[in-house]
């Protein structure tokens, strides 16, 4: 004859294996879980693109064409032939280069200006001081397309046109008035105390500004860094205009120039370039993401 257990009694002293789901802690297991779940969908969601151009490079043109195949799985075997077209066919390795050197030239010009600036502005109290950042903000949200004519004319006046020193030129004058304001922002979050202290020690201004200020503004000046690095990556309407020679192309106008001919898209080797430039920012990204994250959003903080 079966017998019932009275409610309420522990499942310990009633002979039942102890909960594990539904003891005194399933609200922390479930919330754990749910956002085991959340990031997991999100990681998926994030790494898809990169893993779509992996595949992309990879495979056969017939493979890539026929839509009766699985595009996200190899249905015939993988190519080097993509990678081939880019390096061979193109000057892919050249615009990486012209990149690269236009992208640390514009990086030293912007910290040269940016950093000096926004520590000025962070230590000039007053109304006048608050304006004067205000105003340099602004020019940064002036539209590119504005600035066409006055910087064609300049780079035109230079004999500048149809070189790598042009975009050195211009670049600089979207990423200082951005980065003057961040820094400016960081620095502020600097108490006026530890530089004082520096200053009692023996140091002058600008050797407690090298020495004390600038390694504790290291994660600003990191966002800097990696703030104009994307730009010059992905900037298009300026390097297409000033840069007619293809040996001068960087990585944003060659690789749509030459991997897109009329109606052909070679989407092999356009994800392969695609893919190449994009792993190291997104390694860069990921490593540094603290201090990242840190630079953008420390003048929210009081």
């Amino acid at each position: 004859m079966a017998t019932s257990i009275p409610n309420g009694v522990p499942d310990s002293v009633a002979g039942r294996a102890p909960g594990r789901w539904f003891g005194p802690n399933w609200r922390a297991r479930g919330a754990r879980m749910l956002a085991f779940v959340t990031l997991a969908a999100f990681a998926v969601f994030c790494a898809f693109p990169f893993y779509w151009m992996l595949v992309t490079t990879f495979k056969d043109v017939h493979d890539l064409i026929n839509t009766a195949n699985n595009p996200f799985l190899f249905n015939q075997p993988p190519t080097l032939e993509n990678l081939r077209v880019l390096f061979h066919d193109t000057l892919y390795l050249r615009w990486l280069l012209n990149t690269l050197l236009v992208g640390v030239l514009v990086v030293l010009i912007t910290l040269v200006l940016a950093v000096p600036a926004g520590y000025s502005l962070a230590r000039l109290s007053g109304r006048h001081g608050r304006q004067l950042a205000i105003a340099i903000f602004l020019t940064y949200l002036i539209p590119p397309t504005i600035l066409f004519i006055p910087f064609s004319r300049i780079i035109g006046t230079l004999g500048l046109q149809d070189s790598l020193w042009s975009l050195v030129l211009v670049y600089p004058g979207f990423t200082v008035p951005f980065c003057t304001w961040l820094m400016m922002g960081f620095f502020k979050a600097v108490p006026r105390d530890i530089e004082e202290a520096a200053m009692m020690d023996g140091l002058s201004r600008f050797g407690a500004f090298l020495k004390v200020v600038v390694p504790l503004s290291s994660a600003g000046i990191l966002t800097v860094v990696i703030f104009t690095l994307t730009l010059v990556m992905q900037e298009f309407v300026y390097a297409l205009t000033f840069i007619t020679s293809s040996s001068q192309y960087t990585v944003s106008v060659g690789v749509p120039t030459f991997l897109v001919r009329g109606d052909v898209y070679f989407w092999g080797s356009l994800m392969g370039a695609c893919l190449i430039v994009s792993v190291p920012v997104a390694v860069l990204y990921n490593l540094f993401l603290d201090r990242f994250v840190a630079g953008f959003t420390v003048g929210a903080l009081k």
